[in-house]
């Protein structure tokens, strides 16, 4: 095996009283593919920093193979000491280096070179970043959250890059995906140590769990030793007459070792706080077009989102994501066509931008909007410092400012301001941005459970396959297609549709046969027949779809009624149970005329 090209030893550091990191080692050999993980505030990115040689341990040892060259992508980039974006880039260049690199990457990353440092987004600043860390092709690359405010485009464009680069890469992100397809090592930060797991990504988390496991049996059989000496000590006939001094040494020192125990980082309880119900209709936009200048960025658009649905909004940078959103929320106006906002709306906005954020606030002011120390959660009212516990902020932190705090205790903050507000309807714009893995599972185990509408705006693919029943998908010059399913049943979808400008790219390319090759299977799909109950189920359904539409809105008329839970007790438990189970048949049906209807369709009637 290769001598490591980077290696550290033993590293700790601390800032002000516990120790962040206590036993760290990373090592990294020429061309290997690394993922680095852990929770939140673990020392992750201050690891990666010592690796980088621009913060000293308190202890420990560096090393870096002489003559290897080192590149590190910070979370934040700083270019204000340069006139534009290529001087930023060429001055990461070495000696020897080719020049046309930089040029060639900013290219590909949609920027001139031009750019001024003052006027560039998070995303053009993360991306001239990237060129200026890739381009020397460097012995060993760094890389923090890479795929921070990066479009869909430009993470897969990055993915295939960094696979074909020889490079050494150590990876932090949030996006699954991305680890998935470039790890082929783990390295995970927890509770001050590093343990390594010799596979990708993709075998981490149930590996995680099982060494969780194991603790977790580990803490109970120390438990049971100290019952047991402490069982000795009171009760035991040889300790009756005389103590027995290396007993109670022994009992000294399995509490000194539970008291020295880190148990697992605790997690995010994340609970939305719920609204009123909306009523059936949530969003109703027909033929919806929006022009700003000789450009197009929504054109002849319409969608009707019903109460429940988890809408995905996926495009490039710029094509418009944000503008229909505000379309279809109603706080942009369409040029043409109508937008009809359903009734007893109640939206709360998940702004990643932050920009809601004032600097100067402190964490408690920012989480009860600085009306004293109650927060207000689902009608209850909370102490801000229990509430913030919920999102792992220690009571230490209520008075510090929002400046701060790292990126993930940022992103922690703006969903502890969006979930204590009561909705029906969320509006989540990168959701993900700074979240670690397991928040973000948490946020997708309290989104698939929560009540109301869902629409938002990601480039993570997962989460979207994990999220979304249906995407909103920019196809270009202000054209919008919805397609049912997540990111992925997307691509399927798109691909198996064929549309005509791929479907004359083929033609153009001769490739004619495998398209009617491709149409053969339908043939045989066609001789097939729907039963006689089929048949009768999809002539039926409707009928009973609609009668439980009129059921359920009765019901939902006589639980309206004022002081119907004091007057008529029997009456309100009988009808809100039966409209939960009205909402549920109506559900059953609908998926079931659904299926049945594409069956039909697919065999041609």
């Amino acid at each position: 095996m290769a001598p490591p090209l980077l290696l550290l030893q033993d590293i700790r550091l601390t800032f002000g009283g516990r120790p962040l990191i206590e036993s760290a080692t990373l090592s990294v050999s020429p061309g290997e593919r690394l993922c680095f993980v852990g929770r939140n505030g673990s020392g992750k990115s201050t690891l990666l920093k010592i690796a980088a040689g621009l913060v000293e341990a308190d202890s420990g040892n560096r090393f870096v193979q002489p003559g290897a060259t080192l590149r590190y992508l910070p979370q934040e980039p700083d270019l204000s000491a340069f006139p534009n974006t290529r001087a930023y880039v060429e001055d990461g260049l070495g000696p020897g280096d080719d020049p046309y690199r930089a040029s060639m990457l900013l290219d590909a990353l949609g920027l001139t070179g031009e750019e001024e440092p003052a006027r560039l987004s998070g995303g053009e600043a993360r991306r001239a970043a990237l060129a200026r860390a890739i381009a020397p092709e460097p012995d060993i690359l760094l890389l923090d959250e890479p795929t921070n405010h990066l479009d869909l485009p430009a993470i897969e464009w990055l993915e295939e890059t960094l696979a074909g680069l020889r490079s050494a890469l150590v990876l932090i992100s949030h996006d699954r995906r991305f680890l998935e397809k470039l790890s082929r090592a783990t390295l995970w930060l927890d509770r001050g140590t590093t343990r390594r797991l010799e596979q990708g990504f993709a075998a981490f988390e149930e590996w995680r769990d099982a060494v969780l496991h194991e603790e977790e049996k580990e803490r109970e059989r120390l438990d049971r030793k100290i019952a047991q000496e402490l069982d000795w000590v009171r009760y035991g006939v040889t300790a009756r007459r005389k103590r027995n001094m290396g007993r109670l040494r022994k009992l000294e020192g399995l509490r000194t070792e539970k008291r020295e125990q880190r148990g697992p980082t605790g997690q995010v309880k994340l609970v939305a706080s719920d609204g009123e119900l909306s009523g059936k209709t949530v969003i109703e936009a027909r033929n919806v077009s929006k022009t700003f200048g000789d450009r197009a960025i929504v054109r002849d658009f319409s969608i009707r989102i019903l109460r429940g649905d988890r809408i995905g909004l996926v495009g490039a940078n710029g094509a418009g994501k944000t503008t229909l959103l505000n379309l279809m929320t109603g706080t942009l106006a369409p040029d043409e066509g109508t937008v009809k906002l359903g009734t007893n709306l109640e939206m709360v906005t998940l702004d990643q931008r932050r920009d809601s954020l004032d600097p100067t606030m402190t964490l408690s002011d920012a989480l009860t909007d600085r009306r004293g120390d109650t927060v207000i959660v689902n009608g209850e009212a909370r102490h801000v410092i229990g509430y913030m516990r919920d999102f792992l902020f220690q009571p230490e932190q209520a008075r510090a400012p929002i400046t701060a705090l790292s990126g993930g205790e940022r992103g922690r903050l703006m969903l502890a301001r969006a979930l204590a507000r009561p909705s029906n309807l969320l509006v989540l714009d990168e959701p993900t941005n700074d979240l670690d893995l397991e928040t973000l599972d948490l946020l997708e185990e309290m989104l698939d459970d929560y009540p109301g509408t869902i629409l938002v705006v990601s480039h993570d693919r997962d989460f979207l396959d994990r999220v979304a029943t249906s995407v909103i998908v920019s196809e270009g010059d202000g054209r919008w297609t919805e397609y049912a399913g997540g990111y992925t049943d997307m691509l399927a979808q798109r691909g198996a549709a064929a549309p005509a400008r791929t479907a004359a790219k083929a033609a153009a390319k001769g490739e004619g046969k495998p398209a009617k090759a491709a149409a053969e299977p339908r043939a045989s799909v066609s001789k097939a027949k729907l039963s006689f109950k089929q048949k009768h189920a999809l002539e039926t359904l409707p009928a009973r779809i609609e009668a439980l539409d009129a059921e359920i809105a009765k019901l939902e008329t006589t639980l309206a009624r004022p002081n119907l839970f004091a007057a008529d007790r029997k009456t309100f438990d009988t009808a809100t149970a039966r409209l939960s189970a009205a909402h549920a048949e109506k559900a059953a049906a609908e998926d079931e005329w659904l299926t049945l209807e594409m069956l039909r369709e697919e065999i041609g009637g």
